[in-house]
């Protein structure tokens, strides 16, 4: 019998999968990830029902939104209902965010006493409100502040591994990755994830892997590749260029979730299934709405689905006269009457393999806090943020 066309780019159709014995697993102080692939923080969309459903797929390391350690101290609701988790969610592990070394410390510190197995310091934040304040990828400029919520949170979780989470620098003119990189291993940070775009980039244009592959050649301890990983190919592409150690997948998970069966199939050195039909994507879809609504609640969570709706569909034949009625859908039932009028057994458009259905392609020039770049040595963290609610926001859209 013919071998199968391999569903793939033209950019991975003749990438081998992995060789017996070619990659090793991620090494995160006493957890052992495989294979080494790490879901990304992605704020509205890696909530623990996502997680679980991705965790169906295949194994790995699946990361929660991020969370503020301000909020998370607080008390606030939806801060808690983000950080929790599941009795089947091993290992859990939680992204946080906070600019006070005090602050991180102890919630490193509360994370740990409540079973998370692992915590990641997201330094890379380009969203405006922050930066210009002296938060999120504006941290790295000054190595020393960083170094104190890195120790901090190092201290406070124990025995518990803390990774971090960079971005390439503010700008091609100001890159803080190598730094970033030195005071992560000096710090006792059990690995870093260097995200090969800038701030000013966004999500724009083509990450640059080779400066994973410096970081890389910079550093002892892991390092996570996250750019462009929209296929599993990718992910050994990204792997075999650079030498790092594990693959942060993103936006290429968003409307694919079962992107990370196909990684471990060719981590173990075998070619994928076949791509759903829409058939067995609707299937997917009741699964994941069902998830939703049992934990965030039946409105709340039905209202989530509907732009997931639109994710899982775009490119289907008829799909794009749907997508007024399903951004409004009130129950699964409806979901699925809706998609019924599609044809089941079309089969995933290839053109949407490497699509992202979130963020835009434009760039911007990032907000400094004026005399910010002045005082590069200066280790105190930024003033309080009047602007609580805002603050939160602001992180929650970047």
């Amino acid at each position: 019998m013919p071998a199968v066309p391999r569903f793939a780019s033209a950019l991975n159709r003749s990438v081998p999968a992995a060789r017996p014995g070619e990659f090793r697993p991620l090494v995160l102080g006493p957890l052992s990830v495989w294979p080494p692939v790490v879901l990304a923080p992605m704020a509205g969309v890696t909530n623990y029902p996502f997680r679980s459903l991705c965790r169906a797929f295949g194994a790995g390391l699946y990361v929660s939104e991020m969370i503020t350690a301000r909020g998370f101290l607080e008390g606030n609701a939806r801060t808690r209902l983000l950080a929790s988790s599941g009795a089947d969610e091993r290992p859990r592990s939680v992204q946080v965010y906070g600019s006070d070394p005090d602050v991180m410390g102890e919630m490193a510190r509360r994370l740990s006493g409540e079973g998370v197995h692992h915590i990641d310091m997201n330094f890379g934040c380009p969203a405006p409100k922050i930066t210009r304040h002296g938060g999120g990828s504006a941290i790295p400029l000054k190595p020393r502040l960083m170094a104190r919520l890195v120790r901090a949170a190092v201290r406070g979780a124990g025995s518990v591994p803390v990774t971090v989470k960079v971005r390439k620098g503010i700008h091609d003119g100001l890159l803080t990755y190598r730094d970033a990189g030195r005071v992560a291993e000096e710090e006792g940070a059990a690995a870093i994830g260097l995200h090969a775009r800038t701030a000013a980039q966004l999500y724009a244009g083509d990450a640059d892997w080779s400066a994973i592959a410096a970081l890389k050649a910079a550093v002892r301890i892991p390092v996570l590749g996250n750019g462009d990983v929209w296929e599993c190919w990718d992910a050994l592409r990204m792997l075999r260029a650079t030498g790092c150690d594990g693959v942060i997948v993103g936006r290429g998970c968003l409307r694919r979730p079962w992107l990370f069966a196909e990684l471990a199939a060719v981590f173990d050195g075998r070619e994928p299934a076949p791509q759903p039909r829409l058939g067995e994507i609707a299937a997917i879809m009741r699964d994941h709405a069902e998830r939703l609504m049992a934990f965030f609640g039946p409105a709340r969570g039905i209202r989530q689905m509907r732009k997931w709706c639109l994710w899982y569909t775009s490119g289907f034949h008829g799909a794009a006269q749907l997508r007024a009625d399903l951004i409004r859908i009130e129950s699964p039932d409806e979901m699925l009457g809706l998609l019924a009028r599609l044809d089941r057994d079309e089969p995933f458009p290839p053109d949407a393999l490497r699509q992202s259905r979130s963020k835009g392609s434009h760039t911007q020039e990032v907000r400094l806090p004026d005399g910010y770049l002045a005082a590069r040595d200066d280790d105190s963290p930024p003033p309080p943020v009047e602007d609580a609610a805002g603050w939160d926001a602001a992180l929650a859209g970047g």
